[in-house]
């Protein structure tokens, strides 16, 4: 069983999707905030469930598509390190992963 960790940066992240959804919808956005929670929570067990990332090419470096987001981690030998929550219509800066 692996240990899910978040990085700054992939919080940052859902924070702010979460928050602009809530302009709208305060509703939907705590059900998508549940959603990634829940999805992510699914690696303790399954940390290799996600495919590797195009622009990467590395193997421990895997995505989750979720919606219109992708929920991109690391995968260490006993950890889950996510690394952003980023819209998959948005061009992924790999400076974004380190």
């Amino acid at each position: 069983m692996a240990q899910v960790r978040w990085t700054p940066q992939a919080a940052d992240d859902l924070d702010a999707i979460a928050e602009f959804i809530g302009r709208d919808s305060p509703h939907f956005a705590a059900l998508f905030v549940a959603d990634i929670l829940q999805t992510v929570d699914r690696l303790t067990d399954f940390p290799e469930s996600g495919r590797m990332v195009p622009e990467i090419g590395e193997r421990n470096i895997r995505e989750i598509i979720l919606g219109s987001y992708r929920i991109i981690y690391r995968l260490h030998r006993e950890a889950v390190e996510v690394l952003t929550v980023h819209h998959g219509a948005r061009l992924l800066d790999p400076e974004r992963l380190r």
